[in-house]
């Protein structure tokens, strides 16, 4: 079977078959199909279907709240060369640590031939096309007057926005 249509025929199915079905590949097929998370995905962690200006998760740990922003950010970054994202936590560290190095950060979901360059001097990431996300601290908001930003993706104890 192709793998384009193996892959429109997983993302056709339901979710919960889609997920019984994605425990049945192989190794091979697992690799091809690691940075297509449309497919591993929960419903709840994707965005909505309609127009909209802000996505709260408002959810519990485990969830898969930075995965869902990260997964967000890069599908931004990659549709729009001109993307200028704010990453906005806690504190820098705490933005650099999770949403950037983490687990579930922008450089654990992005696939190698749309890796960013992270510049953590600069506190920047800049993708093979252009875009650039820039790391904000919650605890300096003044910090995030003056740049141009055409999205957002923040992250805290009490859930993940993005706009």
């Amino acid at each position: 079977m192709e793998k384009t249509s193996l892959l429109e025929e997983l993302l056709a199915l339901e979710e919960r078959q889609r997920l019984k079905e994605l425990r049945k590949l192989n190794e091979e097929e697992r690799k091809e199909f690691a940075y297509q998370w449309r497919l591993w995905a929960r419903n709840a962690q994707l965005p909505p279907d309609a127009e909209w200006r802000i996505w709260l998760i408002l959810a519990g740990r485990g969830f898969g709240k930075t995965r869902a922003g990260s997964e967000w950010v890069r599908a931004m970054a990659a549709q729009d060369p001109e993307a200028r994202i704010a990453l906005v936590a806690a504190s820098l560290g705490e933005a650099r640590a999770i949403m950037v190095e983490g687990d579930s950060g922008l450089l654990a979901v992005c696939p190698p031939l749309a890796y960013p360059d992270f510049e953590p001097s600069l506190r920047r990431l800049t993708w093979p096309n252009g875009a650039i996300a820039t790391l904000y601290s919650a605890a300096e908001p003044e910090g995030l007057r003056g740049p141009q930003n055409s999205h957002a993706f923040r992250t805290g104890p009490e859930g993940s926005i993005c706009e």
